[in-house]
Parts: structure tokens; C-alpha cells; sequence
């Protein structure tokens, strides 16, 4: 899935909301509408724009009257909630398939709650906690600007699930002697899929660390956590970007590039219902924080901090 275009243009903003473009212009001029001029020509920030048509929506049908989202966990896979998920007897199925394509099934009211890790500029999540000692972190934030220029006057909450440890996957003891993400080039990688949060985050770091996609011979893209190791595993591929607990699972080397936050983002009627219920009450038993210490690369010590409160 590609990402949308990041600038309309008067036409495009006029076919949008089906006005004339003299509209546009007019409703610029009145301060009516998000915009920015650059060489004088006017361009409106898409995720601005999208804010602004959430703000302006009439809500005359009662949301309440609306069906509820099945019972099912869409977005980015993480071994522990999925685990969490089974292990709690919630009831609640699972679809992931990538963070972004897990944010239009809950826009679509086809997930109960998605959960994603999309990194965005640092400045979104001034507030996100710094590192620990000897912790390689990048200057990134996570999901809260991105979900709320799409759900702006909607009624739901982003919590934060863990904080994790993600790096390159690499073989048993480094043979390559890997060390940095620049040292891929030249090398076989596995990517993962367009609508992955990690595939954002690749490109993101691989563009703070100097490194030319070009020169790296991409496998084919893993559609999972797990898919990266097995890829590694059998030989199809040098290094992944994954997560340590994944690493450590199959006995894999690591190297450490970056802590990211992994939220979950949930309809706020659905987050009193006896399924997320269910879910919330398990992960403050003992046999979670064992499992999250057992799989090793976790922090939950913030679990259920709220990042972003809808309306």
C-alpha cells in the first residue's frame, strides 16, 4: 500500500470536497482551511486537510447507533499480545497484516483494535521516555500524529502496549560481523511487507545511516515477525530487521538499533466490552509479566498509558 500523496494541490483539495477551485481559494483566503504557499502557489497538508474535514463532520447519527467491530485484533503482529490473546481466553481473533493495513480495517470498523509501531518525526512524541544506559536509540516518535490527523472528532484511544527492542536479525554469532545497518549493503536482506511499521522504519533508518537500498539485494518481503527469523534461519537471507524476543526464539544473533513503541489503538466503546476487558485484566496477572520477561526485549512498565484521547 502506498503512502498518500503528502500535498494536494487546489484541484485536487477542489475534486475532493466537489467545489470549484475559486472555492478553495476563498476558503484559504478566509483562513477557513489548512494550507501552505510555497513560490506562491498554494498546497494543503493532506493530513491537515483530513483533520479539518473530521472536525467539520456533522455526527447527526448517533455513534452509539453504529453496529459494533467484530472481535478481532488487526495491525502489526507482536509475539506477546498475540500470545496474551490466546493465553487470556479474550475470545478475540486475529488479522495482522502490517500496522497501516491493520488502521483502514479499524477505520472501517472491521477490528475491535489495531496495534501498531509507525514511527514519525520526534517531535510528535517530545514526551516519549529517553533511553536506559547502554540503549541504542533513535531520535524517533510513534503512531500518536498519524492517528490523530486520522481520527480527529472520532471516539477512540491510542494506549501504549510495551516499549521493544527491535535491531537486525542476523546468523548465530554474526559470521558477517554485522554490526550497523550501513554494513547491510552488499548483502542479502529480507524486507517486509509496504503496510509493515517496520518497513517505515527501515527506510527511516536507513536513510539517517547513509545506506543506498540499491546497493542491497532484497529477498523476498516476510509478512511477519517470525518470517524474518525463518528467512535468516534457512540461509535465504543475511539479515532482517526484527525483534529480539523473535531473535532469541530462534536462537539467532542480534544487533540492537532501535527501542520503538508498540500501541494499541481501540474504539472506546469497545475498550469497556467483556473481550478487551478480558484482555486488560490478564495482562495484569503475574503469568504476563513473566512471559514479557521470558521472551525478552519488553518494557511494560507503561502498559495502558493513553497517547491520544478522541473526543
Amino acid at each position: 500500500m502506498a503512502d498518500p500523496v503528502l500535498y494536494l494541490t487546489t484541484k485536487e483539495l477542489a475534486d475532493l470536497i466537489r467545489v470549484r477551485e475559486r472555492k478553495v481559494y476563498d476558503l484559504a483566503a478566509a483562513g477557513e482551511v489548512p494550507f501552505t504557499r510555497v513560490t506562491g502557489k498554494l498546497l494543503f497538508p493532506r493530513h491537515l486537510i483530513e483533520a479539518w474535514l473530521a472536525r467539520h463532520t456533522e455526527l447527526s447519527a448517533d455513534l452509539a447507533a453504529l453496529p459494533d467491530p467484530p472481535p478481532v485484533a488487526a495491525g502489526s503482529h507482536d509475539p506477546l499480545l498475540d500470545w496474551a490473546l490466546r493465553d487470556s481466553r479474550s475470545d478475540i481473533a486475529t488479522m495482522f497484516d502490517g500496522s497501516l493495513d491493520g488502521l483502514e480495517r479499524f477505520a472501517d470498523r472491521r477490528a475491535l483494535f489495531c496495534g501498531l509501531h509507525v514511527p514519525e518525526d520526534a517531535s510528535a512524541s517530545a514526551s516519549a521516555p529517553g533511553p536506559g544506559p547502554g540503549e541504542v536509540r533513535e531520535a524517533l516518535g510513534w503512531n500518536q500524529a498519524r492517528v490523530a490527523a486520522r481520527f480527529a472528532a472520532m471516539p477512540v484511544v491510542l494506549v501504549e502496549w510495551a516499549w521493544r527492542e527491535r535491531g537486525l536479525i542476523v546468523q548465530p554469532d554474526n559470521p558477517l560481523k554485522i554490526a550497523a545497518l550501513s554494513d547491510v549493503a552488499g548483502k542479502r536482506f529480507v524486507p517486509r511487507q509496504a503496510e509493515a511499521g517496520t518497513q517505515h522504519l527501515f527506510r527511516a533508518l536507513a536513510d539517517r545511516a547513509g545506506l543506498d537500498e540499491g546497493a542491497v539485494s532484497f529477498a523476498p518481503p516476510a509478512r511477519s515477525e517470525q518470517d524474518v527469523a525463518v528467512s535468516v534461519l534457512n540461509g535465504h537471507a543475511d539479515a532482517g530487521l526484527g525483534l529480539l524476543s523473535v531473535a532469541r526464539e530462534y536462537r539467532l544473533g542480534f544487533v540492537p538499533l532501535a527501542r520503538e513503541r508498540f500501541d494499541l489503538l481501540v474504539w472506546r466503546r469497545s475498550w469497556f466490552e467483556p473481550a478487551f476487558q478480558t484482555l486488560l485484566a490478564f495482562c495484569r496477572s503475574k503469568a504476563f509479566a513473566d512471559r514479557a520477561e521470558e521472551l525478552g526485549g519488553y518494557d511494560i512498565g507503561g502498559l495502558g498509558r493513553v497517547w491520544f484521547n478522541g473526543p
